[in-house]
C-alpha cells in the first residue's frame, strides 16, 4: 500500500527523482507493511558457513515470517525507497528499501528519516557540541546542522536496510 504523506513542492519533486545526484539522499517512495501476504520462508537455525560448507538439513525450523522478524511495532512502521548515495558508507544505497519505526526514540547515532525545511532525507543523527547535526555517511556530502531557524522533524528511526545483491531484476 502506497502512502502519500505530503504534497511535493517543485523542488521536492526534483529531489525525489532517483536520477538526482547533487542533493543529499532523499526518500523516494513510502510504503506501509502488508501483513496479508501468505508467503513463508524456512528459517535455518545455524549460521551459514562462509568458508567450508556445512550440511544444514537437520537444522530447519519451519516457516519464517519476515514481518514478525523485522517489524516490532506494525502500526508505527513504514518502508521507504532510497535515492542518492549520501549514506553509502553506512551500507545504504540508491534503490534500497528501508524499514522505519516511528515508535522508537531517536538517539545520538541513530539513522533517521527526517523532514528538513520541507524535504525528506535519511541521515545519521548526532549531537555535536550541544547542536543537532544530520551526518551523511559519504565524504562527498557536508553535514547538515540543525539550527533554531531550521524546520526539522524526525519521522522515524531506520531499523533495517534491504538491498538486492547482484544485477537488478528485469
Amino acid at each position: 500500500m502506497l502512502y502519500s504523506v505530503l504534497t511535493p513542492t517543485p523542488g521536492m519533486r526534483d529531489a525525489l527523482d532517483t536520477r538526482e545526484t547533487t542533493m543529499p539522499m532523499h526518500v523516494h517512495v513510502m510504503y506501509a507493511p502488508d501483513f496479508s501476504t501468505p508467503y513463508g520462508c524456512l528459517l535455518v537455525l545455524v549460521p551459514v558457513a562462509a568458508g567450508y560448507p556445512s550440511p544444514a538439513d537437520d537444522y530447519l525450523d519451519g516457516p519464517l515470517d519476515l514481518d514478525q522478524y523485522l517489524i516490532t511495532h506494525p502500526t508505527a512502521t513504514f518502508f521507504v525507497r532510497v535515492a542518492g548515495e549520501s549514506m553509502r558508507d553506512a551500507g545504504i544505497h540508491a534503490g534500497d528499501l528501508l524499514i522505519v519505526d516511528r515508535a522508537l526514540t531517536p538517539r545520538d547515532g541513530s539513522i533517521v528519516i527526517a523532514v528538513v525545511n520541507g524535504e525528506l532525507t535519511v541521515k545519521r543523527l548526532s549531537r555535536h557540541r550541544g547542536t543537532l547535526v544530520l551526518l551523511p555517511e559519504n565524504p562527498h556530502y557536508p553535514p547538515l546542522p540543525i539550527t533554531e531557524t531550521t524546520a526539522f522533524e524526525v519521522w522515524g528511526v531506520v531499523t533495517y536496510v534491504i538491498h538486492r545483491l547482484g544485477p537488478p531484476k528485469p
